[in-house]
């Protein structure tokens, strides 16, 4: 492998980028090729969902430029917003003045939760099952030989007394599950139903709820960047005004919830896009995300930056429940190009260079929000859907696009107006009139 460092790869044209990015990568063209088909098939869509009636694709785009824990890695991103593949870049680049990002993940465990509700006497119900906590691990390692025999598997049995709204007692039985490099919904959720009877009959209550929970917080990542200021000069600003305002940003972030939302949006741009990419639940992770955010009792962001000793210091942690493994790795073309890509099939380490996309998305939000301003460079990039959906292509559309940046109106209304009034933009080929 070359690096993740490619120079000029986005000015080549679409096939190019792929014969690039496989002799990059060491990967065969007629692997890298699978990302021109249309893939899923109907056939594969009418596999995975009810209802089926065809597809509806993405762009499959890389990000550039990381490294992470000392390793090049290249990001493959499914993602249809603009700029987010191109600031994720920026970001990464930048971290590589400081050696790029540090990133771990916890081995941790997935929670199920059973909840035991009519139970006659909460405090004596916790009890009981405080003290059969080994017989219902017992069983429930009984319930989970193929994870077991892997070495992972039910690690522990937690007991909580809650009240309800109506100040009813009810209880709720956590069972922690190593789960390896699986996200493991299917295996706890089954778990949990198979333990509910027991639980059932030594609380005594009825079991309601059997289910996983999303805020997987015993299956944590981090990531961490330290940056020179100096190399984070813009816009005729010094790098140290530069980080200044950045910490000046992300303290916004830390006192007010309607910033923070933000804040956290941008976090998880990157981290989405990865998880779309490899096949990963991104709503479990966006509700695991959100959660953590909140666990202090208000909400937070998922970052920190500090300037210390001329460095500008980032760190996030965040639940990171993602799989290498599974029916959708084997069966989507796409999300095993995209592990080949990532160079890793551990959970673990996806998972920590999830953490490291996201805070490289944060970085570059906010470097451009505290200079620049966020516009600028998303505009430019969105310019590009205007013009096609405008009907300009090829060269025809990349000349519009740079006539409304330069004018300033990114809108589809002018675009529209410029296509019907000059005709080097109606050609017979790929173009329509408008």
């Amino acid at each position: 492998m070359t690096g993740s460092r490619i120079h000029g790869f986005h000015r080549l044209p679409l096939a190019e980028r792929r014969r690039t990015l496989g002799a990059a990568l060491g990967l065969p063209a007629a692997e890298l090729a699978g990302l021109a088909a249309d893939a899923p098939s109907a056939e594969l869509a009418d596999s995975m969902i009810e209802n089926a009636v065809g597809t509806f694709a993405l762009p499959f785009g890389v990000a550039l430029n990381f490294r992470v824990n000392t390793r090049d890695v290249v990001i493959p991103l499914v993602v249809e917003e603009p700029s987010v593949v191109a600031a994720a870049s920026a970001a990464a680049l930048l971290a590589r003045a400081g050696g790029g990002f540090t990133a771990e993940a916890d081995r941790g465990a997935m929670i199920g939760q059973i909840q035991l509700v009519d139970v006659a006497d909460g405090l004596a119900a916790v009890e009981r099952l405080w003290h059969a906590r080994r017989e219902i691990l017992a069983a429930a390692c009984a319930l989970t030989p193929g994870l077991c025999r892997r070495g992972c598997g039910p690690r522990d049995v937690e007991v909580r007394l809650l009240r309800t709204p109506s100040d009813a007692a009810m209880v709720v039985v956590h069972v922690l599950v190593d789960t390896g490099d699986a996200m493991g919904a299917n295996a706890v959720n089954s778990l949990v139903e198979g333990l509910a009877p027991l639980v059932e009959e030594i609380g005594p209550g009825r079991a309601c709820l059997r289910i996983l929970s999303n805020l997987a917080d015993r299956r944590l990542a981090r990531a961490s960047v330290r940056i020179p200021v100096d190399a984070l000069a813009r816009g005729g600003l010094a790098g140290a005004e530069v980080a200044a305002r950045i910490v000046e940003g992300y303290e916004l972030a830390a006192v007010d919830p309607y910033r923070a939302a933000t804040h956290n949006k941008g976090v998880m741009n990157g981290i989405d896009a990865v998880a779309l990419a490899t096949g990963n639940d991104w709503r479990a992770i966006e509700a695991g995300a959100h959660a953590y955010a909140c666990r202090g009792g208000a909400y937070h962001p998922l970052t920190r930056w500090v300037v210390v000793d001329g460095r500008l210091i980032g760190s996030i942690e965040l639940p990171m429940a993602v799989s290498t493994v599974g029916p959708l790795v084997q069966a989507h073309p796409c999300v095993g190009i995209a592990l080949r890509i990532l160079g890793t099939s551990s959970a673990r380490e996806l998972a920590a260079i999830m953490a490291a996309v996201g805070l490289a998305s944060n970085l570059a939000a906010l470097r451009a929000l505290v200079t620049d301003g966020i516009q600028a460079g998303h505009m430019a990039l969105h310019a590009r859907a205007v013009s096609h959906a405008a009907g300009a292509r090829g060269a025809a559309a990349e000349e519009l696009r740079h006539q409304l940046v330069v004018g300033g109106d990114v809108k589809l209304e002018r675009a529209r107006e410029i296509v019907r009034a000059d005709p080097r933009y109606i050609s017979g080929r790929g173009l329509t009139r408008v």
